[in-house]
C-alpha cells in the first residue's frame, strides 16, 4: 500500500512552517516541558504519546486554560475505558469560548449566511451579551448543572447562543437538525429527558420553506420532562401557546455567569448514526472537549483570531460542535444554513468568497460533485484568503486531491489540502492535518498529537504499509465519559473495547505508511474479504464513481449460509445512462485493473438510489443484514435513514434470492 516513491502533491514553504502555531508550540514545549526541539512533527508526536501527561499539561499551559480549581494531576487512572483526566480541576467551556470578547469586542464572532449568501455578523460583545442574558433566564427556569437542554435548530446563531448558555450554567446540550423527523428526534431526545427545548417553526432549504410546527407539537407531547419550550421564529410565525419567545430571553444586557464544573462534567450528548437499534447517546466532557479542541483547532488546523472558519454541517452532526469550538481560538466562525448546492453546485465556494473564509471545510462528496459538475472554484470566485481546504465524512479519493490542487494552482494559489478522519465518538480527529508536513495524494498527513494511532492485525500486532484495524492505544480527553443510560458501562465497552481489551477499536480499515501518513479504506465492519484479501468499500467507490455514468454506488460482501461469499455492486446511474453490456464491462475492467481482480463484483445491479444516514453516510451494514435475510425493522433504525423506501428494494431483492 505504501507509495513512498511518490513525490508530495504539496509542501509547506519555510515561511508557512515558521509561522505555524504548531512550530511555535514545539519550540516553547521544548524549552518548558522537555519536548524534542529537533526532528520536526514526527518527534513531537512520539513525545506527545510517550509523555501523555506532560503533553496535555503543555497544551493547557500554551492555551492558558483557566482552571477555577487547580488539578491534582493530569491523568488519574490511565485505563481505557475509564481514564480520569485532570482530577480535582474545575472550569467552564463557555468561558473559554467567549474569551475573545475581552480583547476584540467589535470583531465578528459569527458570520451567519443563509441561501441569500449575504453574511450577517454577530460581534463578540453581542454574542457574549446574548449568552449572558439567556444563561440567566435558564437559571430562572430552574436549569441546574447536569440538566439536559435540547435544540431542534438549524445552523443559526441562536443555536450557538443556546449551546454556550447551556454550558455556562453547567447544563448538558444536545441538538438535532430540523430536517430530522419527529421519530428520529424522539429516538435521541427521549433517552436523555431534556428540561428545555429550543425550536424553530421551520427552515429554508433548496429555495423552499419547510414548516415544522406539527413536528414541534409532537415533540412537546412526547417529551414529558420539558419545563419550557423556546420559540425561534425563523419563518416569522407566532409562538405556539405556552412557548417562550427567543427575543424575550436574550434582550437583557448581562455579563454571563460561568458555573465552575468538574473537568469531566458532561458538556453535550452526540449520537451515533443509529443505523441499528437506538442511536448511542455519547456523552463528552466540558474539560475533555475544551483541551482536545484547543489542540485540534489551534495546533492542527492552525486557527487563530485572524482566521475565518467555515465547515458545511448541520446541528445533527459532530462537525457542528467542532465548528462552534472555533470560538475557543478567537476565530470568526461561519454558520451556513441551507442546501450545500443551492442555487447551484458551486454554492459553498461562493460562501467562502463572501465570508473571506481562511479554512474551508466540506465533505469529500461535495468535492467530487464539484469535479463532476465542471465547477471551477478558484477561477470563478475570489478565494485568495483560503489557506486550507479540509474534507471529512468519507475518505477524499485521489482524484479529489488532484482536482483541488489543479483548480487552485491555476490561479497561483498554494493550497493546503487536509483530509481528516475521526468520529462522533471522540468529536475530533484521530488523523488529519498538520500545517508543517507535506501532503501526499490519497493520504491523511499524520496521526494527531496525543493520539497513539496504530493499524493492527487480528492478533493485535501493529502493521506498517499494510491494511489493519484502526486502534488508539492510549486515552484521549474527548473520548466519551459514558453513554447515556448505560449504567454498568457494558454498551460503551462493547462498542470499542471488546475486540482488543484496553485498546480503542474504531471500526475503520487503515494503513499507517512507513513515512507516517495514514490511508483510510472505509469501515471494517463492512469490509470486503475475498479469498483473504481485504479491501475497504471506499476504494471501490472511488474507482467506480470516476465513470461519468455512475452517480453513486454501494458494494456489499455477504457471507452465505453455505460458506460462499456473494459480492454485489449496486449502482445509481446518472440521468440518461443505461446499464448495458458496454458499461458493465467498463465497471468490471475498472475494478480489475485499478484495484484487484478478486474484487470484481459477482453482480452489478441498478438501483433507484443509495440509502444514507441522516448525516449523509452510505448505509452498508444494514443493507448487508437485509441481504442476509433480516427484517427491515431489525436491520435498521428507520428513523435514521434519509429514504426508507430505498431500503425496501434491498429487502425485496433478498426475498427474491431465497
Amino acid at each position: 500500500m505504501s507509495s513512498a516513491n511518490h513525490s508530495p502533491l504539496w509542501q509547506p514553504d519555510l515561511e508557512r512552517i515558521a509561522r505555524a502555531q504548531i512550530t511555535k508550540f514545539q519550540s516553547w514545549a521544548a524549552e518548558h516541558h522537555g519536548a524534542p526541539s529537533e526532528g520536526g512533527y514526527a518527534a513531537l508526536h512520539r513525545w506527545s504519546v510517550d509523555e501523555l501527561d506532560t503533553f496535555w499539561k503543555a497544551v493547557t499551559d500554551w492555551f492558558d486554560v483557566r482552571f477555577s480549581t487547580p488539578y491534582a494531576r493530569v491523568l488519574g487512572d490511565r485505563s481505557m475505558p475509564g481514564a480520569q483526566w485532570f482530577p480535582g480541576a474545575t472550569l467552564n467551556y463557555a468561558e473559554h469560548a467567549l474569551r475573545a470578547a475581552e480583547t476584540r469586542p467589535d470583531v465578528p464572532a459569527l458570520l451567519y449566511v443563509d441561501e441569500t449568501h449575504e453574511p450577517r455578523p454577530v460581534n463578540w460583545s453581542e454574542l457574549r451579551r446574548q449568552v449572558g442574558s439567556l444563561a440567566a433566564e435558564l437559571r430562572t427556569l430552574g436549569v441546574r448543572p447536569g440538566d439536559r437542554v435540547s435544540g431542534y435548530l438549524p445552523n443559526i446563531p441562536q443555536a450557538v447562543v443556546a449551546l454556550l448558555a447551556t454550558a455556562a450554567v453547567g447544563g448538558v446540550w444536545t441538538s438535532c437538525a430540523p430536517d430530522f423527523g419527529a421519530r428520529s428526534v424522539l429516538d435521541r431526545f427521549q433517552q436523555i429527558e431534556p428540561v428545555v427545548l429550543f425550536t424553530v417553526d421551520g427552515y429554508r432549504y433548496g429555495g423552499k420553506e419547510h414548516d415544522r410546527r406539527d413536528t414541534v407539537a409532537e415533540l412537546r407531547r412526547e417529551l414529558p420532562t420539558l419545563r419550557a419550550v423556546v420559540h425561534v421564529p425563523l419563518l416569522g410565525t407566532e409562538a405556539p401557546e405556552g412557548a417562550l419567545e427567543w427575543s424575550a430571553l436574550t434582550s437583557a444586557d448581562m455579563e454571563p455567569v460561568f458555573e465552575a464544573v468538574p473537568f469531566d462534567h458532561p458538556l453535550w450528548v452526540l449520537y451515533s448514526s443509529g443505523t441499528t437499534g437506538l442511536p448511542k447517546a455519547i456523552v463528552q466532557s466540558q474539560g475533555g472537549i475544551l483541551v482536545e479542541h484547543l489542540k485540534q483547532l489551534g495546533l492542527h488546523c492552525d486557527l487563530g483570531p485572524e482566521d475565518r472558519f467555515f465547515w458545511y454541517t448541520s446541528t445533527g452532526w459532530m462537525m457542528w460542535n467542532f465548528l462552534v469550538s472555533g470560538l475557543l481560538t478567537g476565530t470568526t466562525i461561519v454558520l451556513y444554513d441551507g442546501s450545500p448546492g443551492y442555487p447551484g453546485t458551486a454554492a459553498q465556494w461562493r460562501i467562502a468568497e463572501r465570508t473571506g473564509a481562511t479554512l474551508f471545510g466540506t465533505s469529500a462528496a461535495y468535492v467530487m460533485a464539484c469535479r463532476k459538475a465542471d465547477v471551477h472554484p478558484s477561477r470563478d470566485f475570489d478565494l485568495s484568503r483560503v489557506q486550507c481546504v479540509a474534507t471529512t465524512g468519507s475518505p477524499l479519493p485521489p482524484d479529489g486531491f488532484r482536482w483541488l490542487h489543479d483548480e487552485f494552482a491555476e490561479s497561483g494559489a498554494d493550497l493546503w489540502i487536509a483530509s481528516v478522519s475521526g468520529g462522533t465518538d471522540v468529536c475530533s480527529c484521530f488523523a488529519g492535518c498538520v500545517p508543517t508536513l507535506p501532503v501526499y495524494i490519497g493520504e491523511l498527513q499524520a496521526p494527531c498529537l496525543g493520539t497513539d494511532l496504530q493499524s493492527w492485525d487480528p492478533s493485535g500486532k501493529p502493521l506498517t504499509d499494510e491494511v489493519g484495524e484502526l486502534v488508539v492505544t492510549n486515552p484521549m480527553p474527548s473520548m466519551p465519559i459514558r453513554f447515556w443510560n448505560d449504567p454498568d458501562g457494558s454498551r460503551y465497552h462493547d462498542s470499542y473495547f471488546d475486540v482488543y481489551p484496553g485498546a480503542w477499536r474504531h471500526g475503520d480499515w487503515i494503513t499507517v505508511t512507513s513515512r507516517g501518513s495514514v490511508i483510510i479504506h472505509g469501515r471494517s465492519d463492512s469490509t470486503l474479504n475475498r479469498q483473504g484479501v481485504r479491501m475497504g468499500s471506499a476504494d471501490i467507490y472511488e474507482a467506480v464513481e470516476r465513470l461519468p455514468e455512475i452517480r453513486e454506488s454501494l458494494v456489499i460482501g455477504v457471507e452465505q449460509p453455505d460458506g460462499g461469499y456473494w459480492m454485489p455492486l449496486f449502482v445509481h446511474l446518472a440521468p440518461g445512462a443505461v446499464l448495458d453490456e458496454a458499461l458493465l464491462g467498463r465497471i468490471k475492467q475498472t475494478i480489475r485493473e485499478q484495484l484487484s481482480p478478486r474484487h470484481v463484483p459477482d453482480e452489478v445491479i441498478e438501483v433507484p438510489g443509495i440509502p444514507h444516514t441522516l448525516t449523509g453516510k452510505r448505509i452498508e451494514v444494514p443493507v448487508k443484514r437485509l441481504l442476509q435475510g433480516a427484517l427491515l425493522e431489525k436491520a435498521v433504525n428507520v428513523g435514521s435513514v434519509d429514504n426508507v423506501e430505498l431500503l425496501r428494494f434491498y429487502e425485496d431483492l433478498a426475498r427474491k434470492r431465497t
